[in-house]
């Protein structure tokens, strides 16, 4: 028993404490894991139906008793709406694949090529591939072991940022030795941040005019999860407020809303598509729209916002729509998140 222990030390011996040249360096590197939400691997009914399925499962996006909600999803939503998502999805696809998948992945190529040598930098999706679970199994092939996590939510939120928690943890329960880690649960008030939002509507409004109303649209969320103590909506209100202020726009010039809800219940309101309905009828005919929660943009910004809701705009007697971009992988963007990242690195 002695000498068969004897060899089980040595081998770790010579896996954690004698590694080579090329090991060691690797071993005094950060992994840096930026997450965001997920996309479906195609636009297609079946890699929807997948996708939602993992998605709608999350018991932090969806706050309803299993069972209930095991009926209504397998009974009734996975039947009818991965059609209709596909379709949506067919409309933004790119060569590349999902908006959110290039752009993400953009954004970690930029900001691996600011951190250098003192962080190796992955993506992960909370949903879809590449799974966050992929991205921690290569950091610890490459026996890093300190790891911070940037979900690229700026407001925290239960469901997203929550979830990318509990995301990392189901993984790293499962391993024998669990790595340092850092988890960042927000950045809505880092100064580069709120200055890089600032200048894309200022960039905007250069190119654009000034317009009559300036809405800041963020997802939604029932309004009985606010109720419950989650801080999202206090936080996206906070962004508009700080993002007007660096403007030095007035404060009924901005207006925050809340899109993409879904289901019978109330949400946190008031809600993005009857606030543009409502707009014209008020005298309001230029509008610039844009989405700070998303830190790439999606389906939910370049189909629901672009199309849909310019479309409720509209045909409800509005004359200019404009949709102001996410940040994506614009250089004040990234110089933000790795602001952001160099305070825990």
């Amino acid at each position: 028993m002695n000498q068969g222990y004897r060899a089980v030390n040595d081998r770790v011996e010579e896996r954690f404490h004698s590694p080579t040249e090329e090991t060691r360096a690797v071993q005094r590197k950060t992994g840096v894991l930026l997450t965001n939400l997920g996309t479906p691997d195609a636009p297609t009914t079946p890699a929807l139906r997948r996708y939602l399925a993992e998605f709608l499962s999350d018991p932090r996006v969806i706050e309803v008793p299993r069972l209930l909600w095991n009926l209504i999803l397998h009974g009734v939503i996975l039947r009818v709406r991965p059609k209709k998502s596909a379709e949506a999805y067919a409309s933004v696809w790119e060569d590349e694949g999902s908006p959110l998948l290039s752009i993400t992945q953009r954004q970690g190529e930029a900001v691996q090529s600011a951190l250098g040598e003192k962080a190796l930098v992955k993506i992960g999706m909370r949903y879809g591939n590449p799974s966050i679970a992929s991205a921690l199994r290569e950091f610890q092939e490459q026996g890093i072991r300190r790891i911070v996590t940037l979900p690229l939510y700026p407001q925290y939120a239960a469901p997203t940022t929550g979830s990318t928690f509990d995301a990392l943890a189901d993984e790293l329960k499962t391993w024998r030795w669990v790595p340092s880690v850092s988890f960042i649960n927000g950045y809505v008030d880092n100064p580069l941040y709120i200055s890089a939002l600032a200048q894309s509507v200022q960039d905007h409004i250069n190119a654009h005019g000034l317009p009559e109303k300036i809405l800041f649209s963020y997802h939604g969320m029932p309004k009985r999860y606010l109720d419950n103590g989650d801080p999202y909506y206090c936080l996206c209100r906070k962004t508009t407020r700080l993002v007007q202020e660096k403007l030095g726009l007035e404060e009924d010039r901005c207006l925050t809303t809340f899109q993409s809800r879904f289901g019978r219940e109330e949400w946190l309101k008031p809600y993005t598509d009857e606030t543009l309905m409502q707009l014209p009828k008020d005298g309001v005919k230029h509008i610039a729209i844009l989405s700070p929660a998303f830190s790439a943009d999606c389906l939910e910004t370049l189909e629901e916002l672009e199309v849909e809701n310019r479309d409720y705009f509209m045909e409800a007697g509005g004359e200019q729509y404009h949709y102001i971009p996410a940040l994506n992988d614009r250089d004040d963007h990234i110089a933000a998140i790795v602001d952001v990242l160099r305070k825990e690195l």
